[in-house]
């Protein structure tokens, strides 16, 4: 930030000027210590200011805050204090919101606030887990542990995402090209085929009527019918951003052949990951349940896990509520369960979500390895009709015409 001073010097001249810091108290201490006097200090707001507005549209990744933690706790391990080590991470980042945000940290660090205080004045950048969790490292003296844990954490969900991403990639492309080779076919190559039937004046196979008539019905209706397709997602997206719509979407997300199989089993993964990393640095169940619930995506999820947070308190344990519904898989409950009878409930957990996990991968390459030759067999459906309709109206042309 800029800020514009009046200061003496120490000859007592009045002199103006601007410089830049994090706040107003650094900007202070570095007019005092270049033998200045100050008198005013004005924050300068441009008209205009790029860097706000570049924040506010930039995002902070998922890697990038993976790479942070680790850096920063190899740092502290070495013996290098709080402030140094985010001073010397600032320098070497390259995410201009991130290498702001970091800058905040060490300054409200300096004025005598604690390093998951300050994070979470940044919920862009650390969500309420992360600083919660390191919150948690502070007190107990491991916050070395704690964001190794953290970025551990949060590593694994990266790859997952990154894998989800790669294996729809290429059906995705796939169905791409597919539309735009029927559009060419429909939109351009058949009217010319039309134009030369219509001129013959001959009958036309049943198949080859129907495809003009499908393509003289898009080009006379298919503008309206894409802004009836546009017009339903606007009403559909506003719709799911209600909360009841929220809750019925994720329902559906849940219920859906195939795919749904694969959300529950990754929504319990998060969920069981989150509760064994909270309770291994030592933060009680009903805290770690009520973190779980603000940290999961899923409104379905959330509500199932606030039901068994409130049997949870009344003293039913955790197992036994989460026995009552469905949404919690038999092998969660009964894990749940060995872990509280063995005081090892961290560990089980990550057991549960490591067998999810890898169930949940098996399932989505099954289920994209069904959708690839699935496409293929559409896209030669489609030209293959395509084809045949052209040819054999030509074929029935010429038999006409030499008749």
């Amino acid at each position: 930030m800029d800020y514009q001073y009046i200061a003496y010097t120490a000859d007592r001249r009045l002199v103006r000027g601007r410089l830049s810091a994090t706040n107003e108290e650094a900007a202070t201490s570095l007019l005092s210590y270049g033998g200045y006097q100050v008198v005013s200090l004005k924050l300068v707001t441009p008209f205009f200011n790029s860097e706000k507005l570049f924040a506010r549209f930039s995002r902070v990744r998922s890697k990038e805050i993976v790479l942070f933690s680790r850096q920063l706790a190899l740092l502290l391990e070495s013996g290098t204090d709080i402030v140094t080590s985010l001073e010397l991470l600032q320098s070497q980042i390259t995410n201009r919101t991130l290498k702001g945000v970091i800058g905040n940290v060490a300054s409200d660090i300096r004025g005598g606030s604690s390093l998951s205080v300050a994070m979470g004045k940044h919920p862009r950048a650390f969500p309420e887990l992360y600083y919660r969790t390191i919150a948690a490292g502070e007190q107990a003296g491991n916050l070395e542990i704690v964001l190794r844990q953290m970025a551990d954490y949060l590593e694994r969900g990266v790859l997952t995402e990154k894998k989800i991403k790669s294996a729809l990639m290429y059906p995705i492309m796939l169905a791409v090209v597919a539309f735009v080779v029927v559009t060419v076919l429909v939109t351009f190559v058949l009217p010319t085929f039309t134009s030369l039937y219509s001129a013959f004046g001959a009958e036309l196979p049943l198949a080859t009527r129907m495809l003009i008539g499908l393509s003289d019905w898009l080009i006379a209706y298919g503008l309206y019918m894409l802004l009836g397709i546009v017009a339903v997602a606007v009403v559909g997206y506003i719709y799911i951003r209600t909360p009841a719509g929220k809750y019925q979407w994720d329902s559906l997300l849940l219920r859906l052949p195939v795919i749904g199989r694969v959300n529950v089993l990754t929504e319990l993964a998060r969920c069981c990951r989150t509760m064994s990393l909270l309770f291994r640095v030592g933060l009680p169940l009903p805290e770690i349940m009520a973190l779980a619930i603000r940290g999961s995506s899923n409104k379905v999820m959330a509500k199932a896990l606030t039901e068994a947070q409130q049997e949870l308190i009344r003293g039913e344990g955790l197992s036994k509520p989460m026995a009552k519904r469905k949404l919690f898989l038999p092998l969660m409950v009964q894990m749940v369960g060995v872990g509280e009878e063995t005081g090892n409930l961290d560990n089980t957990l990550t057991t549960v979500a490591e067998s999810y996990e890898v169930e949940a991968d098996d399932k989505t390459s099954s289920a994209v390895g069904l959708i690839q030759p699935a496409l293929v067999i559409a896209i030669a459906l489609v030209v293959g009709f395509i084809a045949v309709s052209l040819f054999s109206a030509m074929y029935a042309i010429y038999g006409q015409v030499n008749f």
